[in-house]
């Protein structure tokens, strides 16, 4: 048991990105920024407003982390500050640790 347990802390939780996109020329340089900084420790999920309004998991998120203004990008279940008051920059994402290696 306690074997196992060793095991498991060693077992790195993946980094959850989360995007928010339209699929339209605003976002889609957001979204290739987001994969081309991903590295193996980040787990990265777009949300297409458009191909998936059907679906209310996309909306849901929305709401809950307070998106306003696509694109947008969320990383352990949290809104970037540059989501909210400003423009997402390599800066910005790397600071929130995309792409980052623990």
């Amino acid at each position: 048991m306690e074997r196992r347990n060793k095991q498991f802390k060693n077992r790195k939780m993946k980094r959850q990105v989360e995007v928010f996109t339209a699929n339209c020329p605003i976002c889609d340089p957001v979204v290739e920024m987001v994969r081309e900084l991903a590295c193996d420790e980040c787990e990265v999920t777009t949300y297409d407003l458009v191909e998936q309004f059907s679906d209310k998991t996309c909306l849901a998120k929305m709401n809950e982390y307070g998106v306003h203004k696509i694109p947008a990008v969320a990383v352990n279940g949290k809104l970037l500050d540059c989501c909210k008051d400003s423009s997402i920059t390599k800066e910005r994402l790397t600071e929130a640790g995309i792409g980052q290696i623990s």
